[in-house]
């Protein structure tokens, strides 16, 4: 079935899926408020939101299968790209809400719209993996930003979560403010929003040196930095991951930045893939910094959701290198490693949830020494986890594969990246201090004596957690399929006016 996005009832067409999802959200929404504040409640409502998230995949489904656009120019895109990133979005929100539901309890949430914001965020996501277009870009930042900003303080008895929450929210008011300018400056220089009419122009006109496009493309480089926690953009990410509960933080970590890189690779390699001499220079340096800051100050973190908080911050460098790449290997890295960080993400914060019964304890890496002798199944899949994160060959699982796709990307790139997928690997090596840290306080260290017990695993949270362990070692045997479906589904690149080698 072909949608003709230059119209509006083929643009509304195109977005069927969207509109089952946002449509949900709202019923939701009056649901959750029509009655008081309580635990039951707010799981009855989780639950019909893992219905509507169900709806939303059957009806991705479908169009992933039968739909195409007939138009190269429509602002919404129909490609299998799109498909294959809502795919990760909506898998991490189910993985959030079913988390949520017996989480929330412990930390006294009890506000059902929690389970609804998700929704919101999703939706929003969605729009950023269809957008071909800087207007439709913002709107799903927005949609995606403002729920989140919520659900990052949806824990109103924590000081911490209060404070996370409005650091989030002002320095990504500010973010959004390059965004904005950005976009502006871009129309300025082009005459156009739209991502593809932008590229011909560029290439047409010779735009690829003028002055105010360069300046756009910065500030829309710096919008983007902050909304993946690139470094030095990430003070924010730290103190709102672990102020957040652990579900939503779970939820930052993965689906807010697979969206934050769908939009950044859709935009580079279909509007800006000629400015190879002006933006490749500052991508190069983002993803450098950004691994080598974030172990370094990984390795000195205590706390468990904080270090896995700079390990997001690391990931986050080493998928710019698949952005650097700007080829088409480099989007299907992007859609394998998405995935496989995904599924690494929930299990370890799956964990965290259990880790801390009462949501203040079970922080502390301490606080796991000796699981292995009480909770034996815990400490495994959390081993698993970490070594995923790694990229710890056969134990890692699909972990491995995932960086092993992103170095391939790197050194087979016309842009010549050889030096920084050599800092992809030092970089791997030294985040081995800290992951193989937390299993060796499981594994080695005796329990202490007054050690608080681990917390119940509850059916949700134990789907959530053998699904993600489950997925982790069934792709590291068979990671082909996952490989070809990457490939099928990955963004195509311009091709480029000018190379330039990498710093």
């Amino acid at each position: 079935m072909s949608f003709d996005v230059s119209t509006p009832t083929g643009l509304l067409q195109a977005l069927g899926p969207d509109l089952v999802l946002i449509v949900g959200a709202m019923v939701l929404m009056l649901v959750a408020a029509f009655r008081p504040e309580s635990a039951g409640h707010q799981r009855r409502v989780g639950l019909m939101a893992l219905g509507v998230l169900v709806a939303t995949i059957a009806t991705m489904s479908w169009y992933a299968t039968n739909a195409s656009s007939t138009t190269v120019h429509g602002i919404i895109a129909v490609d299998g790209f799109r498909w294959a990133v809502n795919l990760v979005f909506l898998v991490g929100a189910a993985a959030t809400i079913a988390l949520g539901i017996e989480a929330n309890p412990r930390d006294r949430i009890v506000a059902a719209e929690s389970h609804v914001l998700v929704l919101f965020a999703t939706a929003g996501m969605m729009v950023l993996a269809a957008a071909r277009d800087l207007m439709i870009v913002f709107l799903g930042v927005e949609m995606m930003s403002i729920a989140v900003y919520v659900l990052a303080g949806i824990n109103r008895s924590s000081a911490r979560s209060a404070e996370g929450a409005l650091k989030y929210f002002l320095l990504g008011a500010f973010s959004t403010g390059f965004l904005l300018y950005g976009i502006a400056l871009i129309y300025g220089a082009t005459g156009s929003t739209h991502l593809g009419v932008i590229g011909e122009r560029i290439g047409t006109f010779g735009l690829a040196g003028h002055g105010m496009l360069l300046v756009g493309v910065g500030l829309l480089l710096v919008g983007f930095a902050f909304k993946i926690a690139a470094v030095p953009f990430h003070m924010w990410a730290p103190d709102v991951y672990e102020g957040a509960p652990t579900p939503i933080t779970a939820y930052m970590a993965a689906a807010v930045k697979a969206a934050a890189f769908a939009m950044f690779l859709r935009a580079w390699l279909e509007a800006f893939s000629l400015l190879d001499g002006s933006w490749l220079t500052p991508i190069w340096w983002l993803a450098a910094v950004t691994m080598v800051a974030g172990n370094a100050i990984a390795l000195a973190q205590r706390n468990v959701k904080r270090m896995l908080a700079y390990s997001s911050i690391v990931h986050g460098g080493y998928l710019l290198v698949a952005v650097a790449a700007g080829t088409g290997l480099g989007s299907a890295a992007f859609l394998f490693y998405g995935i496989a960080y995904t599924l690494a993400t929930f299990g370890a914060f799956a964990i965290v949830s259990v880790m801390a019964p009462t949501g203040s304890r079970g922080a502390l890496i301490r606080d796991y020494e000796g699981l292995w002798t009480t909770r034996p199944w815990l400490a495994v899949g959390f081993a698993i986890c970490m070594l995923a994160l790694l990229g710890f060959p056969i134990f890692g699982g699909v972990g491995f594969f995932a960086k092993w796709y992103v170095l391939q990307a790197a050194i087979t790139s016309p842009r010549e990246l050889t030096p920084l997928a050599i800092v992809l690997v030092l970089t791997s090596v030294v985040s081995a201090g800290y992951y193989l840290h937390v299993v060796r306080v499981m594994f080695m260290k005796p329990r202490p004596e007054d050690a608080d017990e681990p917390g119940p695993v509850y059916p949700l949270t134990q789907a959530v957690l053998v699904g993600s362990v489950a997925l982790i070692l069934l792709l590291g045997l068979f990671p082909n399929t996952l490989a070809t479906w990457a490939k099928d589904n990955a963004l195509g690149a311009r091709p480029t006016a000018v190379t330039t080698n990498a710093p």
